[in-house]
């Protein structure tokens, strides 16, 4: 059963509460409940045990989700790695992916190894809901002041992800325009997909705003005081999931279901005074915890491993040389497993 209501204190709730009849039939039902068994043969790669499953090339957790979606359902996937990946799976399956517009294929990215897509991606919760925000509530009107000049003749606009040449101010603007009109979609598709990514974010303090990128370089030496680093914490990231379900809730599909999951893409660098590798850990768990408290206080959320499934394959076949990116078969392996789990 879910816990107390969400208009309990973040800090008073239990995310999960069960009767001793609900634990005994926990217990007898989760195959996947126990790491280990005095006896059981530690070579047993068809074994229930975690240190039996976690030998495999690639973990695969038991998943029991609370919804599914259907062939015709229309899927709309914002946030980092994960959204693109589940993105071209289901464009593959022919399923209809708003979010993978092709107006966004057409745009020809500086790495010439991406698409257009990756302008798309959203890094952190201010900028999901931010995206959300201005494309379904009429009264949230973009910031236009947050679009900044870096050279004479080009603009940056921070809420973007810059795989693109800087442009001029022109051509910024429509890149925003068809932004938020690919953003409006989202209202039509009952499935929609988020992936968080990152807790380190910038806040433009001229305009106040969170942004979704690091402000050009240029524009930090010109203009030392405008932005600041933000190490955000879990209530920051609670409130804006729960406002992006409030507006997910009104302005969107009325049967909306949504899936969460945290992306298991690393820090590139910390611009914090942590090593690299603590700050990432520390934002993962973050992020992580996040998504299962708010997956367990909405009927229509569900939370998705992907974070963990990289986590808990073989190094070797889920990584790049770089221990950053992913593989193609470990992205393979976790949206086939997605779709066999959410998809009728």
């Amino acid at each position: 059963m879910r816990a107390s209501s969400t208009s309990a204190p973040l800090n008073s709730r239990s995310i999960y509460v069960a009767t001793s009849a609900e634990v005994d039939n926990n217990w007898r039902r989760n195959r996947a409940n126990r790491w280990y068994k005095r006896g059981a043969a530690h070579d047993d790669l068809t074994g229930d045990y975690a240190f039996q499953r976690l030998q495999q090339k690639w973990f695969t957790p038991e998943i029991e989700p609370k919804f599914r979606f259907r062939p015709e359902d229309k899927f709309y996937a914002i946030g980092s790695c994960f959204a693109r990946g589940i993105e071209h799976t289901l464009a593959q399956r022919q399923i209809p992916v708003e979010s993978a517009a092709p107006e966004f294929v057409k745009l020809q990215p500086v790495n010439k190894e991406v698409t257009g897509l990756g302008f798309t991606n959203k890094y952190n919760t201010f900028s999901i809901l931010n995206e959300i925000r201005w494309a379904l509530d009429a009264e949230a009107v973009f910031p236009l002041d947050s679009i900044v000049q870096v050279t004479e003749s080009t603009w940056f606009d921070p809420h973007t992800t810059p795989t693109l040449e800087l442009a001029g101010l022109e051509e910024t603007l429509e890149r925003r325009a068809l932004m938020q009109i690919v953003t409006k979609r989202v209202a039509q598709c009952r499935a929609v997909i988020i992936t968080l990514g990152l807790i380190e974010v910038w806040r433009d303090c001229e305009v106040d705003v969170y942004t979704n990128s690091i402000p050009a370089r240029q524009v930090l030496k010109t203009q030392p005081e405008r932005y600041q680093l933000h190490l955000t914490g879990f209530a920051q990231n609670w409130a804006n999931l729960e406002a992006t379900h409030a507006l997910l809730t009104r302005y969107g599909h009325p049967d909306v279901r949504i899936v969460i999951t945290v992306s298991p893409v690393p820090l590139l660098a910390t611009l914090s005074k942590m090593d690299v590798v603590v700050a990432n850990t520390y934002g993962k768990s973050l992020l992580r915890a996040v998504a299962q408290e708010w997956a367990a206080a909405h009927a229509n959320v569900d939370y998705f491993p992907s974070y963990e499934i990289v986590q808990n394959s073989e190094r070797a076949a889920v990584w790049e040389c770089d221990l950053r990116h992913v593989r193609s078969d470990g992205v393979q392996h976790i949206t086939d497993l997605f779709l066999k789990k959410y998809l009728d």
